[in-house]
């Protein structure tokens, strides 16, 4: 496991000017504290990187349930970090100005827990299926699990159109699929079972019971005297995570 690279912190300058160039005030509120957070743990980090990435070994047989919660905030580098904050603003900005502020900031927070526990279960039925323990050695941090499952998201409530990926028009209702098999592939090192789970948990709220589910706990929440309907909660209607890998001793 390899322990983060600050270099010459050319992301955070590159970020940095793509803020400067959309305008603080064309970001919305939860768009915006979401980046600073993601910034601030890079700069600040609550732990070591070892320490936050998710596991099989560390958060289900280790019981370190904390880097459920982590993981996700937490960038290997400042490029790591750039690539993932440049498509959050992309996809907060529309998702944020659709949804609604506080629905946003709950559906970031559920997914950005449901991600993790997708991609424990995943790595846990890999080891088992293949009776390869290194499943379950494998770390991952970064956002874009996340973002995967946002893009899903995203596509359902602006359907149509087309994305170019390498020069090629793909429907957007499988760019993810594409851009899935395309980072593996250019770049074997990134989380190809963290992106998925990110794309699983998108359509366990755009084609399952998770969007439901989610009115229906906001709906309780309300109903004991804070503002009144499900309505304030919701309106109408990376780069990758890298992978880590440890060795037992």
């Amino acid at each position: 496991m390899r322990n983060r690279q600050r270099g010459s912190n050319l992301g955070l300058l590159l970020l940095a000017s793509q803020v400067f160039q959309l305008g603080i005030d064309n970001i919305p509120p939860v768009t915006l504290a979401t980046l600073g957070l993601n910034v601030y743990l890079f700069l600040f980090p609550v732990k070591p990187l070892l320490q936050t990435c998710l596991s099989v070994r560390e958060a289900y047989l280790y019981r370190d349930w904390s880097r459920l919660l982590l993981s996700p905030f937490h960038h290997a580098d400042d490029m790591h970090l750039y690539f993932n904050m440049a498509s959050l603003l992309w996809k907060g900005i529309k998702l944020e100005r659709k949804l609604g502020g506080a629905w946003f900031a709950y559906l970031l927070s559920v997914f950005s827990l449901l991600t993790g526990l997708v991609y424990l279960l995943l790595e846990m039925g890999l080891t088992h299926m293949t009776e390869d323990s290194s499943y379950s050695l494998q770390c991952a941090v970064g956002f874009s699990g996340v973002l995967f499952g946002l893009k899903v998201v995203n596509n359902h409530y602006h359907p149509g159109g087309a994305t170019y990926i390498m020069g090629l028009p793909i429907a957007n209702r499988y760019s993810c699929w594409v851009e899935l098999i395309l980072i593996h592939i250019m770049n074997p090192g990134t989380s190809f079972i963290g992106h998925l789970a990110g794309i699983l948990v998108g359509l366990l709220y755009t084609a399952g019971p998770l969007k439901s589910l989610m009115k229906t706990c906001a709906g309780f929440v309300t109903s004991n005297g804070q503002h009144g309907g499900q309505q304030t909660y919701y309106n109408s209607s990376g780069k990758s995570s890298l992978f880590y890998r440890e060795i037992l001793i």
